[in-house]
């Protein structure tokens, strides 16, 4: 079998872990966490360039949090794409703010700034593009419409660690940036999240808000929840930041094989293949195709081989039954895009070999 991801762990998170286990503090309820979540943080804002890193315990308390300190507000409007994760809309709704849905474009999956600012109204107070499969979305020309609206950026950066922007890292970008340290994603704690910030203020509501709020005791200033990160999913997650660029590495050159074989010996008239340019660097979370015709064709002959090739998202979150009901005007390469995508592994764990068995059966399935 080859998975659509593994984490990449070996004996220095093991003993890590047994660290915190002989140490006995398993958890820290202080407003800066304890010292695992403290070096993580520090780790994670060293590689990113950026002030401040919050760890939290998952990508969608990283977005809730990050929403909450921007002072959203019930009623509120928030601009998002629908082709992503259910937890990018459902951060914004568990606030009581109104996630309106923009079209992406065909070409990197993210969201689309034409669409975008035709969807601001006066209850718009924030953005939030996701940078989806770790594909950066067209920050340039987000941030120029939110200045010129005066709109808040939270960028859902949870697929992209490790991608940049006109030689910024994702995340970095906007007011604030969330991250996800899922078993999948590009560096893992099992569970996890972070938000990275250049602002104090920001910063210091973060910590109180994954502490209930709390800054010393039982002092509540702010709504708050228990979003903190237990140390020994801190400890996991110290280990990966010290082998973070090796794996990105090792992705990126994943990623050019499998490109460069499906262009070279697989008739791709239907296939539609990622493609960087000079002002982005993709962290290859997943290598994403898309097939105009034969996506399911080919997804289920793949799966029968042992290649975990896997459709996200179908179908898109306001094709959802609770979502249905946010819906506001047509979203046409959204829902192509829902049709049409088939994500390929290109982990660290996959061996060329790897690659020349999952081009063959993409030609296979193409060829019947």
């Amino acid at each position: 079998m080859i998975p659509i991801n593994k984490p990449q762990l070996d004996d220095t998170e093991r003993e890590e872990i047994l660290k915190v286990l002989d140490e006995g503090i398993l958890t820290s309820a202080s407003n800066f966490g304890g010292k695992r979540v403290q070096d993580f943080e520090g780790l994670l804002a060293n590689f990113l360039h950026v002030k401040h890193a919050v760890a939290v315990n998952s990508g969608t308390a990283a977005l809730h949090a990050s929403i909450l300190a921007a002072g959203i507000k019930e009623s509120d409007e928030i601009l998002i794409p629908s082709f992503t994760f259910v937890a990018t809309a459902n951060s914004v709704a568990c606030t009581g703010a109104k996630p309106v849905f923009v079209d992406i474009e065909k070409e990197t999956y993210t969201i689309n700034p034409l669409d975008l600012e035709e969807k601001i109204t006066k209850r718009t107070r924030a953005i939030i593009p996701v940078h989806l499969y770790g594909h950066p979305a067209k920050m340039d020309e987000i941030l120029e419409i939110a200045s010129k609206h005066s709109l808040l950026v939270i960028e859902d950066a949870c697929q992209s660690l490790g991608s940049s922007y006109d030689g910024k890292q994702t995340g970095t970008l906007g007011e604030m940036g969330c991250f996800s340290m899922y078993a999948s994603k590009v560096l893992t704690s099992g569970e996890g999240g972070a938000i990275t910030t250049n602002n104090d203020d920001f910063a210091a509501k973060l910590r109180m808000i994954r502490n209930h709020g709390m800054v010393s005791g039982y002092d509540t200033r702010i709504i708050g929840f228990n979003m903190r990160l237990p140390e020994i999913s801190a400890a996991i997650a110290k280990t990966q930041m010290k082998k973070i660029q090796s794996m990105l590495d090792k992705r990126a050159i994943n990623a050019k094989k499998l490109g460069e074989l499906l262009t070279n010996k697989v008739d791709n008239q239907d296939m539609i293949l990622p493609q960087e340019n000079p002002r982005v660097i993709y962290n290859w979370y997943l290598y994403t195709v898309a097939f105009n015709n034969y996506r399911n064709k080919v997804k289920k002959l793949l799966n029968e081989n042992g290649i975990g090739a896997t459709i996200y998202y179908d179908p898109p979150v306001h094709q959802t039954p609770y979502y249905s009901k946010f819906h506001n005007g047509e979203l046409k390469i959204t829902e192509w895009a829902s049709r049409s995508v088939l994500s390929l592994p290109v982990h660290p764990s996959i061996r060329e070999n790897d690659i020349n068995f999952m081009v063959s059966k993409v030609g296979e399935a193409l060829k019947s």
